[in-house]
């Protein structure tokens, strides 16, 4: 599958799980910190006045490049049933960068520890 056949699946897929708007207003009672910005009237960031936290879809956007940026320079194809696998590959190097403090070795190590006890195969080819 080609690069705009990929993002093209990964767009019907969120589009066929998208859920209305009105879905968000019963995440503020369920998550801790959970803010909205409107785009729709020019708004992409604030400081909640009653916390003080800043809200924006920076983070989202910032994970989003990442994610596409990989999926275009590293794996040129991808099937819909191996969506998830990138998705989680991604997830894991966003949430494990150096920006937040861990470096490559402590990475690495965190990666491996996932495959302790599994086995890979490959099917022989001709089979």
């Amino acid at each position: 599958m080609n690069f705009k056949r990929c993002v093209g699946t990964i767009v019907r897929l969120v589009l066929s799980s998208f859920v209305p708007a009105r879905i968000y207003d019963k995440l503020d009672s369920e998550y801790a910190r959970h803010g909205r910005v409107r785009h729709t009237i020019g708004e992409y960031g604030y400081t909640d006045r009653k916390t003080g936290v800043t809200v924006h879809t920076n983070t989202l956007e910032g994970y989003n490049s990442i994610f596409k940026r990989g999926m275009k320079g590293i794996y040129q194809h991808c099937k819909e049933k191996h969506l998830h696998r990138y998705v989680a590959e991604f997830e894991f190097r966003y949430s494990n960068r150096s920006a937040l403090g861990v470096e490559g070795k402590e990475r690495v190590t965190m990666a491996l520890t996932g495959i302790k006890g599994k086995r890979l195969m490959y099917e022989t080819v001709g089979r």
